[in-house]
């Protein structure tokens, strides 16, 4: 049985990653109001189903993509049951092919492992390599759900806090689109 703690409005008792830790911190300069949960990894979309129906909201899809070059990288958010094809948002942005960058480079540059990218990873690119794509059915419910930089513990705040604010705050200006 998955794994799912009761919400919670505090950061963790200890903190998993530097992100994890970062994400947290921000949270509290902006005095944002948030509810999470702590899971087992949530690995698989019906993991996430579980986890959005304990929080009352959607879990975003967070993708990360490079170029075939490995020089560009974006990170993408659309919907949870979106069909995502490469081939359809390698068109919206005029690339020729876009692919998953390598698990190394998540780590690398987001400081996250497979399944933990999200959206306060920006906060680790410093040098802006990473162009923040929103589709727009990701961005138009009152609630952003995604996880902590962790598979291991996701959360629900403001979706409008988390594009006007926090992106700004991260030096990312998004590239809205609709897939």
């Amino acid at each position: 049985m998955f794994y799912i703690s009761e919400v919670k409005s505090t950061a963790p008792a200890a903190f998993q990653t530097t992100l994890q830790e970062m994400v947290y911190h921000v949270l509290q300069q902006f005095n944002v109001c948030y509810e999470r949960v702590d899971t087992d990894e949530a690995i698989t979309m019906e993991d996430c189903l579980l986890i959005d129906e304990k929080l009352n909201m959607q879990t975003v899809k967070t993708l990360f993509l490079c170029n075939r070059q490995q020089t560009d990288f974006y990170l993408l958010i659309t919907t949870a049951g979106k069909p995502f094809k490469t081939k359809d948002l390698s068109s919206l942005l005029g690339i020729s092919r876009l692919s998953f960058a390598p698990a190394d480079l998540l780590e690398q540059m987001l400081g996250t492992k497979v399944g933990g990218a999200s959206i306060f990873s920006v906060m680790l690119d410093k040098d802006n390599k990473v162009q923040v794509v929103l589709d727009e059915d990701a961005i138009s419910s009152e609630w952003y759900g995604c996880n902590d930089g962790t598979s291991t513990s996701y959360m629900k705040l403001k979706t409008e806090w988390v594009v006007n604010e926090f992106l700004a705050f991260a030096h990312h200006k998004p590239k809205i689109i609709k897939l």
